[in-house]
């Protein structure tokens, strides 16, 4: 290579695999600055080899290499692809309520060129145990990727017997949000109004919200297709052949959505909604926020919220809050429509069993699949703590609990392990080889009364099992609690999808039914 050539001739001058090398090393903001600092290299760092290595970077935890090759066939590049991987890759992952206690965990993954919220339905554990038994879910919501990966959001949910889709807006904010708000944005500012004076959809009291959310999804609801309720992730199928029809399937279900989008998105717009015309609307929405308790105060930041725009529409936002917790559950405001990112250590070193673990009481430990068949399925996130006092705690917090009637609620603390403390007893094995204990930290579990930030405890021993299991023994009742690892990506595609049973805004955080799921019937079942 020539000694003259430097600066961008010296990027130009460079073969593309080694300039695919070197610009995978660097953010796509990075990428997206490079190719505006000259015509020269705006034309290479458009090229698709350049993206796909930036696709391939984002998705290397959520998609196969050859998932992106399929994706890229619905889409006008690489580029447009890495643009939407980068808006929806913060929301990967598991998000929780608190209202009700059991039922509110979503699982946020990738589906076809889309992530889907999955709500796992509480649920026992089948004959066929932790591994192979299929996992009930239901769709909460999807984000979907556009030709040019811009995103559109459907809203799911039931009414009258049917299925709907409830399109909105998606706002992503950055990649530590931590808060999804399902919310009602005015979306054409009127020109009297003063920016500065906009009213935010959260300063509105919860009777207000509640009640503007079910207005406007009834404005926008379309009939999902029988077409459009095919599968929604990629086959798991080693056929070639099959997996090609099912691409085809998610390909001609995809174009079907997105082509309902752009029909339905029409911003709900006072002046031509099915309820009449603007005034009445407005009047209509009022006179029913005057019948609640909401005082004067509160009439006129509706008011002033209505009156700031001529069409309003449904919007999903991630924001970023400043969040307070218990152990490792976040506090929660109970009167919105919000899910909240339950944070998840990683695995590494020094904290080796952090992360998602499935399981549920019973014994023997060793014999999962045959002695835990109708138990209840616990979900717990193990995170580690040092006390004030210097204590090192494993901590084992409940995420779900798979019973029509939750006695300890979401949040609760299923154990607690002092990772510099082993257990003072042996494992009570049954001297089955794969029960063999490599490891122990002396504890406390859970027991009996109800309670959040105090619950019962009773001493206990955690062993870690030769077999990869844990097991929680208690001291004196002798209960045990038996975990495994869980990935719940690959469970839930091997899993069940379950009809939806509730309307749209119920069904993305579903109200407090007395601690009793909508579910519970089917699961039981």
């Amino acid at each position: 290579m020539s000694s003259d050539l430097c600066g961008s001739q010296l990027l130009l001058a460079l073969p593309d695999d080694i300039f695919s090398v070197i610009t995978s090393s660097l953010s796509p903001r990075d990428v997206c600055s490079l190719g505006l600092s000259c015509p020269g290299l705006n034309a290479v760092v458009s090229s698709d080899k350049v993206w796909l290595s930036q696709c391939n970077k984002l998705g290397i935890k959520l998609l196969p290499f050859s998932t992106l090759v399929e994706w890229r066939k619905g889409v006008s590049s690489y580029k447009a692809l890495c643009r939407f991987l980068v808006s929806i890759h913060p929301l990967i992952g598991i998000w929780v309520h608190q209202n009700p206690e059991l039922g509110n965990v979503v699982y946020v993954m990738p589906g076809f060129l889309s992530v889907v919220g999955c709500r796992i339905i509480p649920q026992t554990i089948g004959p066929l145990g932790l591994e192979d038994g299929p996992l009930l879910w239901t769709s909460v919501f999807e984000i979907l990727c556009k030709s040019d990966g811009s995103t559109a959001f459907f809203l799911h949910g039931r009414e009258q017997g049917a299925d709907y889709v409830y399109p909105g807006l998606f706002k992503s904010v950055d990649r530590n949000c931590n808060v999804l708000l399902l919310e009602v944005e005015a979306l054409h500012q009127r020109d009297e109004i003063d920016k500065g004076t906009e009213i935010p959809f959260s300063r509105l009291e919860s009777d207000d919200r509640e009640m503007l959310l079910d207005f406007v999804t009834r404005q926008v609801r379309g009939i999902v297709p029988d077409t459009a309720t095919a599968i929604l992730f990629p086959p798991l199928r080693t056929d070639e052949v099959d997996s090609q029809q099912d691409f085809t399937v998610l390909h001609e279900r995809r174009l079907l959505l997105l082509q309902m989008y752009e029909r339905m998105l029409n911003p709900t717009e006072f002046g031509s909604s099915e309820a009449g015309d603007g005034d009445q609307v407005l009047e209509q929405i009022l006179r029913k926020s005057s019948s609640t308790d909401g005082g004067q105060e509160n009439q006129s930041t509706l008011h002033q919220f209505l009156r700031s725009s001529d069409r309003v529409g449904l919007c999903l936002r991630a924001a970023t809050m400043e969040l307070s917790f218990h152990m490792a559950w976040p506090h929660m405001d109970d009167d919105q429509s919000i899910l909240y990112k339950m944070p998840m250590e990683p695995p590494d070193e020094c904290h080796k069993y952090a992360g998602l673990w499935g399981g549920a009481y019973g014994w023997p430990p060793t014999r999962v699949s045959e002695e835990k068949a109708g138990e209840a399925l616990f979900l717990i996130s193990i995170s580690y703590e040092v006390t004030k006092w210097g204590k090192k705690l494993m901590i084992g917090t409940k995420i779900l609990e798979g019973t029509s009637y939750v006695e300890h609620p979401n949040g609760s603390a299923m154990f607690t392990a002092n990772v510099d403390e082993p257990a003072l007893e042996s494992f009570p094995s049954y001297g089955a080889e794969d029960s063999e204990s490599i490891d122990s930290f002396g504890g406390e579990s859970i027991a009996s009364g109800y309670g959040f930030r105090n619950p019962g405890s009773e001493p206990g021993s955690l062993f870690v099992l030769s077999n990869g299991l844990l097991c929680f023994v208690s001291e004196e009742s002798r209960t045990v609690l038996t975990f495994q690892r869980f990935d719940l990506a690959d469970l839930l595609k091997r899993g069940e999808r379950l009809p939806l049973l509730l309307p749209p805004v119920s069904n993305y955080v579903y109200p407090m039914r007395w601690y009793v799921t909508p579910y519970s019937g089917i699961s039981d079942s």
